[in-house]
C-alpha cells in the first residue's frame, strides 16, 4: 500500500490467489494512505479447456457464495504442492514442503513459491527459470489442479457483489478471433470486464482489448500485476514503466459493481 501511495495512485486493488486472507490488514493500510481501497481475489478457471485467469473485484472477507469455495480451492493448491514436490524429488531437486511455505507470507501457497525454493537451494538462478525449466504447463514436475468452471465462478461471483475480469488475455494462447469468442460467451454469462492495460500487453493489445470491451458494454480494467519487490519486475502502477490505467477503467469497474 505505501508502494501505491508513492506511485500517486487513486486506487488500489488486493487480488491475492485463492485467498481473501490479506484484505483487512491492507484495506486499514489504504486507508491511513489515503488511498481507495478495492477487495478482491484472483482464481484459475477453465472455459472450454483454455485456462483462465479471472479477478474477482469487490468480493469481501467473510460468508458467501464464492468465498465458501476458497478454502476448497486452497486445499487443492496443498495437494498439488505436496505432488509438485514430489515429481521434482524424483528428479533429483531434494526440496521440503517446509522450503516452499517460507517464501510465501499467507495461505496461498503454488508453484512461483516451488520455483524460489529451488532458487534458495541453488538449482536454479531465476523463479522465471524454474517455470520455463520444471513448472510450466506441462514441465516435467508440472501437475494438473482443481479449477472452478470460468461459468460457474462468475455466477459465483456476481452472486456475492462481485465484479468477474479476465486477467491480462494474452496469457490465453488464443487467436484474437478465438479469444473474442470466449468474451462474447462469458459476457453473456455476466462477465463484468476485461484487463486490457496489463504490462505484458503492447500498447496496440491495449487499444484493441479496450476497444472488445466497448463493444461488449462491459469494463476495460487495468493493473500493474505487482507480485512483490523481488519477485518480478512489474512495478506498482507501472508495471514495466510505461503503464498507465485511465481512471475510466475505475468508473467503468464501478458501473459494473452496480449492474
Amino acid at each position: 500500500m505505501s508502494l501505491a501511495a508513492k506511485a500517486k495512485l487513486s486506487h488500489v486493488a488486493l487480488t491475492d490467489h485463492d485467498t481473501l486472507a490479506g484484505i483487512d490488514r491492507a484495506r486499514l493500510a489504504a486507508k491511513g494512505l489515503g488511498l481507495e481501497f478495492i477487495p478482491g481475489v484472483e482464481l484459475s478457471v477453465d472455459h472450454n479447456g483454455t485456462k483462465i485467469h479471472m479477478l474477482v473485484y469487490f468480493l469481501e472477507p467473510g460468508n458467501g457464495p464464492l468465498q465458501s469455495r476458497l478454502a476448497e480451492l486452497l486445499e487443492g493448491r496443498y495437494s498439488r504442492n505436496i505432488e509438485i514436490i514430489e515429481k521434482l524429488n524424483g528428479l533429483g531437486y531434494e526440496i521440503t514442503l517446509a522450503d516452499v511455505q517460507k517464501h510465501a507470507e499467507g495461505p496461498s501457497v503454488g508453484r512461483p513459491h516451488i520455483a524460489d525454493a529451488l532458487v534458495e537451494k541453488g538449482y536454479i538462478t531465476t523463479r522465471d527459470e524454474g517455470f520455463s525449466d520444471l513448472l510450466h504447463d506441462g514441465g516435467s514436475a508440472y501437475v494438473e489442479r482443481m479449477r472452478l468452471t470460468a461459468a460457474e465462478a462468475i455466477r459465483l461471483a456476481r452472486a456475492g457483489g462481485g465484479v468477474p475480469v479476465i486477467a491480462h488475455p494474452v496469457t490465453m494462447s488464443l487467436t484474437r478471433e478465438l479469444y473474442a469468442e470466449a468474451f462474447h460467451q462469458l459476457a453473456d454469462l455476466g462477465l463484468g470486464g476485461i484487463e486490457a492495460h496489463h504490462p505484458m500487453h503492447d500498447l496496440d493489445l491495449r487499444a484493441h482489448l479496450t476497444e472488445v470491451a466497448a463493444k461488449l458494454g462491459i469494463a476495460a480494467t487495468g493493473g500493474s500485476d505487482h507480485h512483490g519487490a523481488t519477485k518480478r519486475a512489474y512495478r506498482v502502477g507501472v508495471g514495466r514503466g510505461d503503464l498507465r490505467v485511465p481512471e475510466s477503467a475505475v468508473e467503468q469497474l464501478y458501473a459494473q459493481r452496480n449492474r
